[in-house]
């Protein structure tokens, strides 16, 4: 399996940019405007809750480009630490030489070269090929380290010291914002409250304790929104920050020249709004520090597959066992595991017999047996027994490197139903400022008395309620953590679009050789007639079959070793054309065939007519053995329905899904296993080229179709399906050309696919439906549209509030798919749910 390529011919390259700063879609708005005015770049998506930008172009683009654009938009790429392995330096001045080269890369930020441990850490904004591309320059040989788990851990030592900030922040704001609080709010509310403070320090005091305490909380931890949201609108590019600066701002200003310039206000006018501004900073902090939180969880998916990579592997250098940093092993290493460790890198089992837990990969919980000449893969566990194994892949080659860069391309995607959210998005902004303007003016000049007062309230109310950090986090949460939940499953969508597409399937095409059907011969029926024994019969057969080269042949020579059978000597061979195979089993006559070879030899074959019949219903042909000159067995070998397909084929149609078999094999079998499973159609006898067409016809009949295959022939038809869905056991070339990915090469798996897109689909329909429904509603409620009638005017307080609450709720409803398919999901218990088939 090889990381994501898109179908067309040509070579694409993407590249992940990290991107600080963002706080809600109109940010993220304008990063993909400027990146799309870098030459070169042909699709950018930026996903607020990973904070990254994923940029696809088939030219080569230039690094520091993309970061002038980030920060051009305002934004900032985090300088990043790339660690490189440096060979041929012998003394202090080569180092001198690679860091000279190295810190003359654009970009480069700092370069230390260690000569002991022949090392280089480099940071920086430039890509590894340009540094590796240095070091040659100066003479010498590099190449980078993997470090994947060591980044992983920097990336969430970042979030969690931005996490620890705005704790510290929402504390000290809150504790300022306090006794402004309780003075101004409480005067208001409680008439004893308003007494006490006008009878001991007065109502002029009182206004310079809060204008004190308020221009704390906003120039202390509220500074970031200033810092952010002016160079924002000063750009005319305003985004959430500026909405809460301009809001902050107003209401602290207003108060400011209420408190030290009353006379400048007309009558009826001088009142103070401290609480409203510092209040607005503290919610909106505190909104932060939610959403800071849950975004960390939303990734856990992909740092608990980075969690499974090893630090170390124990090496055989020189004949003695060497423990070695896990980016040092080299393929054909020989690397030991011992029982209870995990497997450090891929390979194949060079010495020992243990079992491997794989469920991390595959999502099944049986451990698998492994022995020499055993495939086996990074990050599994190994049990009881010690293993040699031969380094195979490494680094980011190994299988689970590959799965979590799947699963980061997966969740940084966008899909089609973020179009919508991103063309209203970019314009909400000033969108708001527009309205809140249009607000003042109309109670300005039309509001009642003091319509100042009116004026201000209601135009503040509506720059914080509507900050559009829901609507930004709608779409991308969803998919993060669908798409890591999936992964957990062993369903690895390695295209974000499939999980918005296989929502949509009406028909699952499938091919049947490895998908539905085990994909080899296998004996299936064996039935003795009256005075044979089973053992001896099978070893017999076995026996003569062993000189045989058909497939068949081989399926019941491997049904009498995996019986434990002695088989006995054969002479005098013989095939005989048309008919069947004749040989001596110990100086006993044995001779195998159709029923046509047993008239030959005169014997009846009537006593086996209801097996034959039922057989042939199967669509397995029956083989007849005669030993000793009597009919003794009726035996048939097939390609075996794999044990959890009629589960899965069931689960298929418990979703309204119709079921269609694409097969290369003869129509009698294809429709006698058709029969068996309950498939709605069948299309046999087609070349691979066929089934290409085949798809198109089911298309053009039912509409959306996902197509199931794991063979090389079923590459252009998963091309062709709307949604390709590759068994993980199949070629990488199937897997290539496939959208999502079954790990445990189980057709269970397909069910699970499409539950788990028909619920992140509707989770993020209901993240949408809340953060649009909520602005459409509020936005009008903040303006006063309620006060002629009602006489409600929305406080920019409760706007505060309201607007932190709403990215909550959708962070949170987000979060609900962590437990899809657990008993914990109470929605999925509550429908049809296709993982009981599992």
């Amino acid at each position: 399996m090889g990381p994501q390529v898109e179908k067309s011919p040509a070579a694409i390259s993407a590249i992940s940019l990290p991107i600080t700063g963002m706080n809600c879609a109109s940010c993220v708005g304008r990063v993909e405007a400027e990146l799309k005015k870098v030459d070169g770049v042909e699709e950018v998506a930026v996903n607020l809750a990973s904070e990254r930008a994923e940029i696809r172009s088939s030219a080569q683009l230039e690094h520091n480009a993309l970061v002038r654009a980030v920060e051009k938009a305002g934004y900032s790429v985090p300088v990043a630490t790339t660690e490189l392995a440096i060979e041929g330096m012998s003394c202090a001045s080569c180092v001198g030489r690679v860091e000279r080269a190295l810190r003359a890369v654009p970009g480069v930020v700092e370069a230390n070269v260690n000569l002991a441990t022949e090392r280089a850490s480099i940071r920086g904004n430039a890509d590894t090929e340009t540094l590796v591309a240095a070091v040659a320059g100066a003479g010498y040989t590099a190449r980078q380290l993997d470090r994947s788990r060591e980044d992983a851990e920097e990336s969430e030592t970042r979030k969690d010291a931005e996490q620890a900030g705005l704790k510290r922040d929402l504390a000290l704001a809150a504790i300022l914002t306090l006794p402004v609080f309780a003075i101004e709010m409480g005067s208001h509310v409680v008439p004893a409250v308003h007494h006490f403070v006008t009878e001991t320090i007065g109502l002029q005091l009182s206004w310079y304790i809060q204008f004190a305490l308020a221009s704390l909380v906003l120039f202390g931890p509220g500074l970031r929104f200033f810092r952010q949201g002016v160079p924002a609108l000063l750009r005319g590019a305003p985004d959430m920050n500026s909405l809460v600066a301009l809001g902050t701002a107003a209401a602290w200003g207003y108060s400011v020249v209420a408190t030290f310039f009353s006379g400048a206000l007309p009558p009826g006018t001088t009142n103070v709004y401290y609480e409203a501004a510092a209040v607005i900073v503290t919610l909106i902090l505190f909104g932060r520090f939610l959403e800071a939180r849950a975004k960390g969880r939303t990734s856990q998916a992909i740092q608990r597959l980075v969690g499974l990579q090893a630090r170390t592997a124990r090496v055989r250098r020189e004949g003695k066992a060497v423990e070695i940093a896990i980016g040092e092993v080299q393929p054909g290493d020989v690397v030991e595991v011992r029982p209870g460790e995990r497997v450090p890198v891929d390979g194949d089992v060079l010495e020992g017999h243990s079992y491997i837990d794989e469920s991390m990969i595959t999502g099944e919980p049986i451990p698998v047996a492994k022995t020499a000449g055993s495939a086996v893969v990074g990050g599994t566990v190994n049990q009881k027994g010690a293993l040699a194994i031969t380094a195979t892949a490494v680094g980011g080659a190994t299988v689970l490197s590959q799965i979590i860069r799947m699963v980061e391309q997966a969740q940084g995607s966008k899909l089609p139903i973020q179009t919508l959210v991103d063309k209203v998005t970019l314009w909400f902004v000033p969108a708001v400022i527009g309205a809140a303007l249009v607000t003042f003016l109309v109670w300005f000049l039309a509001g009642p008395s003091p319509a100042l007062t009116f004026a201000l309230v209601s135009a503040v109310a509506v720059l914080i309620i509507a900050c559009p950090c829901a609507m930004g986090l709608a779409t991308p949460t969803s998919i993060m953590v669908g798409t890591g939940r999936g992964a957990e499953m062993g369903v690895l969508f390695r295209k974000g679009e499939a999980l918005q597409l296989l929502k949509d399937a009406a028909v699952v095409a499938v091919d049947k050789t490895g998908t539905l059907t085990e994909g080899k011969p296998a004996l299936t029926d064996l039935e003795l007639a009256e005075g044979f024994e089973r053992g001896a019969v099978l070893a017999a057969v076995a026996a003569v079959e062993e000189r045989s080269e058909h497939p068949i042949a081989r399926a019941i020579v491997e049904a009498a070793a995996a019986g434990g059978l002695e088989l006995p000597a054969i002479t005098g061979f013989e095939s005989v054309t048309g008919f069947g195979v004749r040989a001596e089993a110990d100086g006993v006559a044995v001779e195998i065939g159709a029923d046509r070879y047993m008239s030959k030899l005169g014997l009846d074959v009537t006593a086996f007519a209801d097996t034959a019949a039922r057989l042939g219903d199967e669509g397995k042909s029956p083989l007849y053995a005669a030993i000793g000159g009597k009919l003794a067995a009726i035996v048939a070998v097939a390609d075996p329905v794999k044990e959890e397909t009629p589960a899965a084929i069931a689960a298929l149609h418990e979703l309204g899904l119709k079921v269609a078999m694409i097969t290369g094999d003869n129509k009698r079998t294809a429709d006698a296993i058709a029969r068996q499973l309950g498939i709605d159609e069948v299309v046999a006898e087609v070349l691979p080229e066929g089934k290409v067409e085949a798809v198109k016809a089911l298309k053009g009949e039912y509409g959306k179709l996902a197509f199931v295959g794991d063979g090389i022939n079923d590459a252009p038809a998963l091309a062709e399906a709307d949604v390709g869905i590759a068994i993980g056991t199949g070629t990488d070339i199937a897997i290539e050309a496939a959208d999502v990915v079954l790990m445990s090469g189980s057709l269970k798996g397909v069910p699970n696919a499409i539950a788990l897109s028909q619920a992140t689909i509707r989770n993020i329909k209901q993240n949408l439906f809340w953060a649009f429904a909520y602005n459409t509603a509020l936005i009008p409620v903040a303006a006063g549209a309620l006060y002629p009638a009602l006489g409600v005017q929305l406080s920019p307080v409760f706007a505060a509030g309201a607007m932190a609450l709403s990215s909550v709720f959708v962070l949170g409803n987000a979060l609900r798919l962590r437990t899809f398919g657990t008993s914990a999901d109470t929605e999925q218990r509550s429908s049809p749910s296709p993982l009981q088939a599992a």
